[in-house]
């Protein structure tokens, strides 16, 4: 298996400038307007923060921005792809309510090895995921933070640990965006600002766009791009 930044390294498109633009986006559903028309511009590398309230279409804006919801008008450009299939496939997402969320019935190995068998070739036979395999997964979303142990069960994982786990399991094929739903899944704060360090640390290597309903602590490691009234625009810019 490869070492754990070893993929990420081998990806040039990361070094492009920008890695995001939309004009006019917009999405509606059966009963009016789910968000849009938005405008905004995501540069490569780092990592934004969508920030609005519940019900502003965040969610739904990052599914649209990585490629699994259509737009019904207006334009989307992730890295030069412009078709949500072709968009689709240089997008991993994690965090999203009802799409990836994490059986809580099984353990921690058993998802490791689904992860690893999925990712590989039809033809190749994988065994069962052990203390390498969880590192090589698992290491480079955790950091410092202890791996869970392989025989346990995700129900009895704290917050952030099924959260980071959520990450590294959507995250295995280091594609070049990252996107995370609602980071107050951690109601701790400094879980959160822990989640946060993490994730500035990917954004060495990828992408990362995720969505919070309430201001990150000044200071922290990201850009923030403010939605409001139906209209995404630049609000803060932070450190990287």
């Amino acid at each position: 298996m490869a070492a754990p930044h070893e993929a990420y390294e081998s990806q040039p498109e990361y070094t492009r400038e920008t890695a995001v633009t939309a004009r006019g986006l917009r999405l509606d559903g059966p009963w009016g307007p789910v968000f849009g028309p938005v405008d905004l511009d995501i540069g490569a590398g780092g990592v934004t923060v969508i920030e609005g309230s519940a019900g502003s279409g965040r969610t739904s804006l990052l599914l649209a921005l990585s490629g699994r919801l259509k737009p019904s008008s207006g334009s989307l450009n992730v890295f030069g792809r412009t078709r949500p299939r072709d968009i689709f496939d240089i997008c991993s997402i994690a965090g999203f309510e009802d799409i990836d969320e994490l059986a809580q019935s099984v353990t921690v190995r058993d998802l490791v090895t689904e992860q690893i068998r999925w990712d590989a070739p039809w033809y190749k036979l994988i065994g069962r995921a052990g203390d390498e395999q969880l590192a090589a997964v698992c290491g480079p979303v955790f950091g410092d933070h202890p791996l869970p142990r392989l025989g346990q069960y995700v129900s009895d994982l704290g917050e952030l640990e099924a959260t980071l786990l959520r990450i590294a399991v959507a995250n295995t094929k280091k594609t070049a965006v990252l996107v995370i739903d609602d980071l107050e899944q951690i109601r701790r704060d400094y879980e959160r600002a822990y989640l946060v360090e993490r994730l500035a640390d990917l954004g060495r290597y990828q992408t990362v766009i995720c969505s919070t309903v309430n201001p990150l602590p000044e200071g922290s490691p990201v850009d923030v791009l403010t939605l409001r009234d139906d209209v995404t625009y630049p609000d803060q810019e932070g450190a990287r």
